[in-house]
């Protein structure tokens, strides 16, 4: 029998037309182009279903509210198919596949996200290729992970960050090898899958929380920062230097910090840097943090820092859990550390 996929088309460039105001969504258009793909007729090919939401979405305006939608689109239909693809636009999709990473607990079923650069109306696009080989790699892969395939790599979504613009390449995992190539054949790194024993798949939407983050540069303003951290903020994902640094001879700042943090701000360091990870105390510099509350976001992407902050206090746990927590691979979406020595 062949194999059969669901598809979540969400929205985003894949399926746009030229208007007046540029390129925007049309409803009904990328499921007719579809029917013209004879690659998909192929008995090679897994049988798709497609869901096309109402109204289709530029990613720009994707909140964790249609993260929940997804994810539960996902679960209705769990049970009648062997894999999922969801269609999206690039601007958000790391968030997206970040944010389901955590939601769809017990996966055992392929989640491969992906869109394109250049709609499929276009003569030359990377939508066609995308789709087929998202479809391919859904129905016929047992990846027990969300993904994220684009440009001939499969990735996994929570280590995923989009780095052009307007490249086909346009996504990058900078701390996590694929998890798939595709060449002349489509090579899966099975040993580096992240596999969930739980039975059965749980969803976990996000409650309403008031979640941000902070990118830090030379000058920054203490009370710039102080009016940042205000209630009714509950966390932050600070953009760090380098593996963590912060301007230690700015007390202003490093006084604002520690009293958000005493008075129970969930804050957490990550780096600005594309590769590599939040060291606090390899240098005096980022050390001051770590004394002060904020916590180490490792080797994750603040896409993946700021999704597991929302579920982690969608759960309902205390502050100190929270931190703890942050510290903790649940999805594959950090790089365990061992403390050092000293």
């Amino acid at each position: 029998m062949r194999k059969r996929v669901y598809i979540a088309y969400t929205g985003g460039t894949i399926g746009m037309t030229l208007s007046k105001e540029g390129y925007s969504p049309a409803p009904g258009y990328l499921k007719m182009q579809m029917e013209n793909i004879l690659e998909l007729k192929s008995g090679m090919m897994p049988e798709y279903t497609i869901n096309e939401y109402n109204p289709l979405l530029d990613s720009a305006n994707m909140t964790p509210d249609k993260w929940a939608a997804i994810a539960q689109d996902i679960a209705d239909n769990y049970h009648d198919y062997d894999g999922f693809v969801v269609l999206h636009g690039t601007d958000t999709m790391a968030y997206t596949a970040s944010a389901l990473s955590f939601m769809l607990e017990g996966l055992n079923k392929p989640v491969i996200i992906t869109g394109s650069q250049i709609p499929i109306c276009e003569i030359r696009n990377d939508a066609r290729g995308n789709l087929i080989t998202a479809i391919l790699i859904a129905g016929n892969y047992n990846i027990p992970e969300v993904c994220l395939y684009f440009g001939d790599r499969l990735l996994r979504g929570n280590r995923t960050v989009k780095i052009s613009a307007d490249e086909l390449d346009a996504f990058d995992s900078p701390n996590y090898s694929p998890l798939g190539t595709v060449g002349v054949d489509i090579k899966i790194n099975w040993d580096l899958m992240h596999w969930d024993n739980k039975e059965k798949i749980t969803i976990h939407e996000f409650a309403q929380h008031s979640i941000g983050t902070l990118r830090l540069f030379p000058g920054i303003r203490a009370d710039v920062v102080e009016n940042i951290l205000k209630p009714p903020l509950e966390g932050i994902v600070i953009e760090t230097y380098g593996v963590g640094n912060i301007p230690d001879q700015n007390e202003a700042l490093i006084a604002v910090l520690q009293k958000a943090c005493a008075q129970g701000l969930v804050i957490v360091a990550c780096t600005q840097c594309l590769r590599g990870t939040v060291d606090l105390g390899a240098y005096k510099a980022g050390s001051i943090l770590e004394k002060v509350g904020v916590i180490s976001g490792f080797d994750m992407t603040t896409e993946a820092a700021l999704t597991k902050m929302y579920y982690l206090f969608s759960r309902g746990y205390n502050v100190h859990e929270i931190r703890r927590l942050m510290q903790v691979n649940i999805a594959g979406e950090l790089t365990p550390r061992l403390k050092k020595k000293i």
